[in-house]
This record gives C-alpha cells, sequence and structure tokens, in this order.
C-alpha cells in the first residue's frame, strides 16, 4: 500500500501544495486537500452553522490545522449551534476517519491536515516539504503579494498553530524528521526536483 499512497505534510511556504499536485499528476493519482474536511464534515453530521459551505469550511479547519492567518478567523456559531461543536477528540476522529478512508482507496496523494499522523506505518509514504523559515517567508510573501517582514510573522504564527493541533490532536510534543519517511528541503529544490524525489521514493 505504501507505494499507492503519499501523505505530504508541509511547513508554511515551502511550496508543499505545488509539490503535491505535481506528484499527484505525474503519478496519475487522485489529489487530495479540501475533500477531507468535506468528507469528515459530512459524516459527523456537523450542525449546518459550523459548515455552512465550503469558504467557512475551509478556513475553520486550517485555523485548526495551524494554517491560516490570525486575520482569517472565522466567527462561530453561539448559543444552542455552539453547544452543539465537536470536541477536539470528535474532530480528530472525524479527521482521521476521513484520511484513512480516502488512504485506503489507493492511488491517492493527501496533502495536509496532518495526514502523516493520521495512518500506521507502512500505510503509505509520509513525506515533509519544508524549507528555512527565510526561504519560506520569501515565498509566502510573493504568493500573497506582501512584506517579507509580514510573511515572516505569518510563519511564526502558522508554526506555532501548528506544532499545538499537534500536540492537542495527536499528543506529538515535537515534530521531528522520524515522523515522516522522507523530508524534503525546498531551500535548493525546485517543486519539480522535489516531486522527482518523492516520485523516486514511491
Amino acid at each position: 500500500m505504501i507505494g499507492r499512497t503519499v501523505c505530504i505534510s508541509h511547513a508554511t511556504g515551502a511550496q508543499g501544495t505545488r509539490v503535491g499536485r505535481t506528484v499527484a499528476e505525474r503519478l496519475g493519482f487522485q489529489y487530495v486537500d479540501d475533500e477531507v474536511i468535506a468528507e469528515a464534515a459530512e459524516w459527523g453530521e456537523l450542525d449546518p452553522a459550523f459548515v455552512a459551505d465550503a469558504e467557512r469550511r475551509k478556513p475553520l479547519v486550517s485555523r485548526l490545522l495551524g494554517g491560516l492567518e490570525q486575520s482569517s478567523t472565522p466567527r462561530l456559531p453561539t448559543g444552542e449551534a455552539a453547544r452543539s461543536l465537536p470536541s477536539d477528540a470528535d474532530l480528530r476522529h472525524m479527521i482521521v476517519t476521513a484520511v484513512g478512508s480516502f488512504v485506503s482507496r489507493g492511488s491517492v496523494v493527501v496533502v495536509a491536515h496532518a495526514a502523516s499522523f493520521a495512518v500506521r506505518n507502512g500505510e503509505a509514504l509520509r513525506v515533509l516539504i519544508t524549507a528555512s523559515a527565510e526561504t519560506r517567508a520569501k515565498q509566502l510573501a510573493a504568493d500573497r503579494t506582501i512584506d517579507v517582514k509580514q510573511a515572516a510573522r505569518m510563519i511564526k504564527d502558522e508554526d506555532a498553530g501548528r506544532a499545538t493541533y499537534l500536540k492537542r490532536f495527536y499528543g506529538v510534543d515535537e515534530e521531528l524528521p522520524t515522523h515522516f519517511d522522507l523530508v524534503v528541503n525546498t531551500d535548493v529544490l525546485t517543486p519539480d526536483d522535489a516531486a522527482n524525489v518523492i516520485l523516486a521514493a514511491v
């Protein structure tokens, strides 16, 4: 199964999404990202106010994953709707179940959602795409047309959010290279080069 499924985690600004799409295209695999959240929400029968539409759903769970800046935090429901919101354990179960569903089908590249921590050893090729903080800030600034200093602050916040998520949802005190089968540094490697490394591993 490890040759039929790739789980890609990526640091903000390391171009992990681009690498994942390239890998999926070259392998002829399904590319999965937002689909994980859509399926988790459907299975979890969440309150409609919690997942009213795809645009709200993505920022909400991205915040849970430490993947979006503070200014994009969505407004959560109040009253009865708020009381029906799922707990961390519920969310983790739904996301893990959704990831597992895609992994079990095979021929898939799952990007983000801490998918590498949601699968068992040998179930998928677990990849981390990373780069230095400087490289990531420059890339994020270019992607979002913002100042490099602002991008650096955003990366710091998002790294902290990711660490908090991994701690709360998976009990991971510190994300380590040994949590992955392959770590790719895009300081020098282009997304295309990084994809070639992953393809060789697959």
